[in-house]
């Protein structure tokens, strides 16, 4: 072997054996801070749970607390004291603790136990029996009426503060569901002819009713929509705009807009003229002083716009003329104004600030109160003490009575349906444009003053 093969020899199992030692101090040093890593982790775990275990020592975890409430005894009590053969309290108390007579209301709970599960009395995992009905709709009632806080309810019905608004939440759910169809619903021909008789009997025939918006006051609205909500007032509210007719039936409710809006504002976005627009909704031909006009009208104060369809009263009257117009016109224009007042004060809810955090919800919550409104109205209308049918109220006046002709023969008017074209988008062009015509406004305004006066001077005569 050659001196050559081996030194190479030498040098290559030296360079292997260094190789070695490097892998095995680097396995070794993996290995150490494995072990250190591991240790670290055991001790901050034992620590972070002789944390935990003095914490617990110190402060004892609480444990829920569950309320024994007699919900069976509570449904008694409330039958014998509002729906037994003789209740301890009679049916004027329960009018105005409910807002409502009592058939109306059994009707309204036979109608949600009927139509929505929530509100069937059921077993639970231990066979009890749940709230009855008239516990969730009195609670319900008792909300919208009082505009009280959800655990309010709780020592007379025996509902918890989670229950009491889901009731709520399932009431104004079912009473949309079930009754909006009708007592949100457009006027009929029936309904307009109604109206028109009743607005003729006032002297203002052709009249439908009168329109003007509300404010609600939002409390609970979300700071980021403070500035869209605020008006005038500085506190964020949102708009109601409805239609309303002398036995304060709501016929329009547009609800929603934000509360820096005006009524010009809401005007442009609600749907009050749409089926007019689209030849779906009746239509209204009828005379005033000789002219004849093809569309109805609602009484609005000053700010609305100077529309075929909205009478205002003069700003500044200066004849004798002028001035019977509008005062006659501001008396007819607070139907309206009353409608709102009684909504208020039939649901207080409406009437403090709303604590929902949601619009979807005070939407609900506003068509409920307006639907029961509506229901009432036709409950009670017949009780009313200065409202009658127009033609009922001529046939028990005298002939010689100055009222009495006019309205028996009240024949300047008809009603017949629309005919709804969808592929003449000509005709919607037009109908828009004949509901915006201020000549047709100052026109029909200045034929029902003339007629007003001669009305007047003809009952003066008689």
């Amino acid at each position: 072997m050659s001196l050559d093969s081996i030194s190479s020899s030498s040098s290559s199992s030296s360079s292997s054996s260094i190789t070695d030692e490097i892998y095995d101090h680097m396995v070794m040093n993996y290995i150490n801070e494995s072990q250190r890593l591991l240790a670290m982790q055991k001790s901050v775990l034992v620590a972070v749970n002789n944390s935990v275990q003095h914490d617990n020592q110190k402060r004892p975890r609480k444990r829920r607390e569950t309320v024994p409430r007699n919900r069976e005894a509570a449904h008694d009590n409330l039958v014998a004291d509002y729906f037994s053969n003789q209740p301890v309290y009679n049916d004027t108390v329960f009018r105005r603790r409910f807002r409502m007579r009592k058939p109306l209301f059994l009707r309204i709970v036979d109608t949600l136990s009927a139509s929505n599960r929530y509100f069937q009395q059921r077993p639970d995992a231990t066979m009890r029996l749940g709230a009855s009905p008239l516990q969730k709709c009195t609670a319900a009632i008792r909300m919208l009426a009082y505009g009280c806080s959800a655990d309010q309810v709780d020592e007379y019905l025996k509902l918890s503060e989670s229950t009491a608004r889901e009731c709520l939440s399932q009431f104004v759910d079912g009473v949309i569901a079930q009754f909006a169809t009708e007592y949100l619903r457009k006027p009929t021909p029936e309904d307009m002819q109604r109206l028109l008789r009743e607005g003729e009997a006032r002297n203002f025939p052709g009249m439908l009713g009168s329109i003007d918006c509300m404010h609600w006051v939002w409390k609970n609205c979300p700071a980021g929509w403070n500035g869209m909500y605020q008006g005038r007032s500085k506190t964020a509210t949102v708009i109601l705009e409805a239609v309303a007719s002398r036995d304060l039936w709501i016929w329009h409710a547009f609800f929603g807009t934000p509360g820096s809006c005006n009524d010009i504002n809401v005007l442009q976005r609600s749907p009050v003229f749409d089926d007019i627009i689209s030849n779906r909704a009746p239509q209204v031909l009828f005379t005033v002083n000789g002219n004849t006009y093809t569309k109805g009208y609602y009484l609005t104060d000053g700010i609305y716009p100077k529309w075929s369809t909205f009478i205002d009263a003069v700003t500044t009257p200066q004849t004798a003329k002028d001035t019977l117009f509008t005062e006659r016109q501001e008396s007819a224009r607070k139907d309206v104004e009353r409608a709102f007042g009684v909504l208020q004060a039939r649901f207080a809810i409406i009437r403090k600030p709303a604590l929902a955090w949601t619009v979807d919800l005070l939407w609900k919550i506003m068509m409920t109160c307006i639907i029961i409104h509506n229901m009432i109205v036709e409950d009670e209308r017949d009780t009313y003490l200065n409202y009658k049918d127009p033609l009922e109220f001529a046939d028990e006046q005298p002939e010689n009575m100055p009222w009495s002709s006019s309205t028996r023969n009240a024949t300047t008017f008809t009603v017949t349906p629309g005919h709804y074209d969808p592929d003449y988008f000509g005709t919607l062009i037009a109908s828009r444009g004949e509901i915006r015509d201020r000549n047709v406004h100052m026109a029909l305004k200045n034929d029902l003053i003339e007629h007003l006066w001669a009305q007047s001077r003809r009952s003066d005569e008689n």
